[in-house]
């Protein structure tokens, strides 16, 4: 096959690929990463390139304008490479993800009331643990093997939660273990420190060490999402939290949602691509959080993962195709445990990976994480988890019924698809007022910071203001024409939310009629699908006492902001309680505690789905949510109009 050499500006970055590829695949192999929401169709118009100099097949039936066609723009995704190319990304068109200043940053969000809570329901029962024992030297009287001196010694030392003396479940050890076990012991006098790990319920002895390494035993738990990649560290000794961190989610290049991933990942290398992706992300995580703490990857013995049901999939490299075919059967819901190292996660070499179980194909284990961490199973009064992300997820229920669905939400809570959108991290704008007499904008920003973006929660501000000011009407549109913070753009008018001189990136800061409406459809899919959830269980509002609102940008929310723009429910405000990122904090309950991690199985178990697509009236009350906040105004009392 002929190949050519094709550079991207401005990073002046070459790579040689075939005939005949795409420029979007092209700019993927070489590391430069350009925004495709729609996943390569060819409908989101997102990856406008340049030509610039070079031969490339331009379809001429494309979404493109005319002026566009004039000035050599294409879609990378559908024009493909016939000879040698230098191509242009225009700043609209890249994916970046140096938005937050660096590759991977620190979280913000505070998990500590919800780990506060569950703790109060789980004993302290790790799942790994690291033990110092000194075992009593053979003699002729006592000449057992070594391998069975070590498992006497732990089966009468150690407490039967890891296993049961009565029981031939435990403990085990492979190979590489009994291989090296003679010489380690006698060179260390017999005092070792052993790492026993719970595993499926049976003990496995991970690894053996001269001397004594207990007080070195570390876990991370991590919150694989669509959009953004959370990873938590903790001292698994004292259970503390020693740091969070998080990074954008590489795969976005692939589409904003998972089934733009799963089509993907049925081409050619496309699900390898995929995987290789999101463990890269998870082991850079690793890196910054084990440099920062000065931790040997020796002493990481377990990750523990919580994600929707696809992007397990992708993590483990299990093909996802099915997941979107009726009727929406995934390969797994309750994923073995493996060896860290199977899929490329570098930790101790005999580290293992655990994954929360899900429930179905659209609700998957941070769901059931986050029905964990709330203590959702066990409360006597009605309550809902709305976790608003990408792929937004409703749970329902008490200690007597569980029933669970999903809500397409896209990424514009998370910051993603929308035009200065950035994740709640330093720097973004996450309250705002406007003057309805001069509409001056005032704001804050997390950190107190200059601004560099917008995440979720300041776009509900926003809107929710627009609206008080008259500036946009309850369709979303931009009423006001006469004002220098209005202006016209290529995604239809813009307000001007804070000037290029006053921000970070020496650029304006505004919000487009494009932004509203991908705003306006996430809060649609998000209220309807709450609605309906009630409504299939024969329930009203007034009988649910507590909804829990989880999600990256949760402690930020503005209660009021998120009930006037429809996305919430118009009740008593005593009965919200925002828990931040409660698949994280679930996960890392897990991590601490065989109880949590049983627990979590058991909620998956009992959980029902509900499938919004196929159930009567869904779409009629996704349509009617399409205004700000409802066309039935009368579901929203206090809000003034």
């Amino acid at each position: 096959m002929e190949k050519f050499k094709v550079t991207f500006l401005p990073d002046n970055k070459t790579i040689e690929v075939e005939k005949d590829k795409a420029i979007l695949s092209a700019a993927i192999s070489a590391g430069v990463y350009i925004n495709s929401v729609c996943g390569g169709d060819g409908v989101c118009g997102k990856c406008r390139v340049i030509i610039k100099k070079g031969k490339a097949f331009i379809p001429t039936d494309s979404i493109l304008s005319a002026q566009d066609k004039e000035n050599n723009v294409c879609l990378a995704c559908l024009a493909t490479v016939q000879g040698e190319l230098e191509v242009e990304i225009p700043a609209d068109s890249r994916l970046d993800f140096q938005k937050s200043q660096e590759q991977v940053f620190s979280e913000t969000e505070e998990i500590e009331p919800l780990a506060a809570l569950s703790e109060k329901d789980f004993r302290y029962l790790p799942l790994v643990r690291k033990l110092y024992v000194e075992l009593p030297k053979p003699n002729l009287g006592d000449n057992i093997s070594d391998l069975e001196r070590l498992y006497r010694h732990l089966l009468a030392n150690v407490n039967g939660v890891f296993f049961n003396a009565n029981t031939d479940l435990g403990p085990y050890t492979g190979l590489v273990n009994i291989k090296q076990l003679g010489d380690l012991l006698r060179d260390s006098e017999w005092k070792v420190t052993v790492t026993l790990a719970n595993r499926d319920g049976v003990t496995e002895v991970i690894s053996i060490e001269a001397g004594d390494t207990s007080g070195r035993n570390y876990g991370i738990s991590f919150d694989i999402g669509t959009t953004t990649i959370s990873g938590q560290l903790v001292d698994l000794n004292s259970r503390k939290i020693l740091g969070t961190k998080a990074s954008y989610n590489k795969q976005a290049v692939f589409g904003s949602d998972i089934i733009s991933r799963i089509i993907y990942a049925q081409e050619k290398d496309g699900l390898s691509h995929l995987h290789r992706i999101v463990v890269d992300t998870i082991n850079e995580i690793i890196r910054e959080l084990s440099a920062e703490h000065n931790i040997d990857l020796n002493d990481l013995s377990i990750i523990l993962c919580a994600g929707n049901t696809t992007m397990i999939h992708l993590l483990l490299e299990i093909d996802p195709s099915h997941i979107r075919k009726e009727p929406y059967v995934p390969t797994v819901n309750f994923a073995p445990v493996i060896r860290a190292a199977e899929i490329g996660v570098h930790i101790k070499p005999r580290g293992l990976l655990y994954s929360l179980p899900g429930v179905s194909s659209y609700v998957g284990a941070d769901t059931t994480a986050g029905v964990l961490s709330t203590g959702l199973y066990r409360q006597e009064e009605l309550g809902i988890l709305i976790d608003i992300g990408t792929n937004g997820e409703i749970a329902l229920g008490n200690k007597d019924f569980l029933v669970s669905a999903a809500a397409s939400a896209g990424p514009a809570f998370e910051g993603s698809g929308v035009a200065c959108g950035m994740r709640a991290a330093r720097g973004a704008i996450q309250r705002i007022r406007i003057n309805p007499g001069d509409y001056r904008v005032d704001f804050e920003t997390i950190g107190d910071a200059k601004p560099r973006g917008i995440c979720g929660s300041g776009y509900i501000d926003a809107l929710a203001q627009m609206l008080n000011c008259g500036i946009i009407d309850k369709s979303g549109k931009i009423k006001i024409e006469k004002n220098s913070r209005v202006r016209n753009s290529e995604f239809g008018k813009e307000f001007i939310l804070v000037l290029k001189q006053d921000t970070q990136t020496a650029e304006d800061l505004v919000i487009t009629e494009a932004d509203i409406e991908n705003i306006k459809r996430a809060k649609a899919a998000i209220y309807s699908a709450t609605a309906v959830l009630i409504r299939r269980m024969g329930l009203s509002l007034g009988e649910i006492k507590k909804i829990f609102i989880a999600g990256g940008f949760g402690t930020y929310l503005d209660i009021e902001s998120a009930i006037r723009i429809g996305l919430l429910p118009d009740i008593e405000r005593q009965r919200f309680s925002f828990v931040g990122n409660s698949a994280l904090s679930g996960a890392r309950e897990a991590l601490l505690s065989c109880e949590a991690l049983y627990k979590a199985k058991e909620i998956a178990r009992k959980m029902t789905y509900i499938e919004l697509s196929t159930e009567g009236g869904y779409m009629d009350e996704y349509m009617a949510a399409l205004f700000f906040p409802h066309t039935d105004l009368t579901l929203f009392p206090s809000v003034k109009i």
